[in-house]
């Protein structure tokens, strides 16, 4: 299914101006599918709100709880204290997939997944909610991480902010294949092509103060692997 701007179909609700797809509409989405597809893959987001009258963006981990998204960081962090108004924020996730090496520069290109939301996040105070949130932020990172390690304090968790973002005003964008090169250029003697890039997970290196005999766990050593990643081994 297509939508009059080129994109495909969305399963949510009447898509919003701050989102609706201009240039290039037929490499976007606004099909929720797509939208988890994209979220669920990576796990470093960038949290853009207005700090003072100035934009302010930050990296962050994040995790998808249904058709919610949930941020934390410190209750120090200016982004963050924002949420307590609340104040409409831009979150966004890009998964770099390949360079798109084309006969001119101008052609030249990016192979992308990303994926941008609007809103006005809710702090998370409830602390049942909180931990379920970190929780889920652990698991998506480091899957078998948080029942694994010491469970956080009453004085860390007052420490620490979560923010919790409805998805319903999003979109998706996806750049892949080779490269649009002009006609006139195709007979250049320039290679042209694609580039593959992945995010490597290498051996895991451990702390200079860890105790003797303190082994590598198995959900590290060989449990499944975060959101985007490749063990080196299998790259040949």
């Amino acid at each position: 299914m297509t939508d009059a701007d080129g994109s495909r179909g969305t399963d949510a609700a009447a898509v919003s101006d701050r989102v609706r797809l201009r240039r290039l509409p037929e490499q976007g989405s606004h099909d929720r599918a797509d939208l988890h597809a994209v979220l669920d893959a990576g796990f470093v987001c960038h949290l853009g709100t207005d700090v003072d009258g100035w934009p302010m963006v930050v990296p962050t981990t994040y995790a998808r709880q249904g058709d919610h998204l949930v941020v934390h960081g410190s209750v120090a962090s200016r982004s963050l204290r924002t949420a307590k108004e609340p104040s409409p924020v831009c979150v966004t996730v890009t998964l770099v997939d390949g360079l798109v090496l084309a006969r001119s520069v101008f052609n030249h290109s990016v192979n992308y997944r990303c994926a941008m939301v609007y809103g006005l996040p809710v702090l998370v105070d409830d602390p049942d909610e909180k931990v379920a949130a970190l929780r889920a932020i652990s698991e998506h990172v480091v899957p078998g991480q948080w029942g694994y390690v010491r469970d956080p304090s009453v004085k860390e968790l007052q420490r620490t902010s979560v923010l919790r973002l409805d998805l319903a005003e999003a979109s998706v964008k996806v750049s892949a294949g080779p490269p649009g090169d002009e006609p006139e250029d195709l007979g250049l003697p320039v290679w042209a092509g694609e580039v593959p890039l992945v995010t490597v997970r290498l051996d895991p290196v451990p702390a200079p103060d860890l105790a003797d005999g303190i082994g590598l766990p198995d959900h590290i050593a060989g449990g499944p692997l975060g959101p985007g990643t490749v063990p080196a081994r299998d790259l040949g």
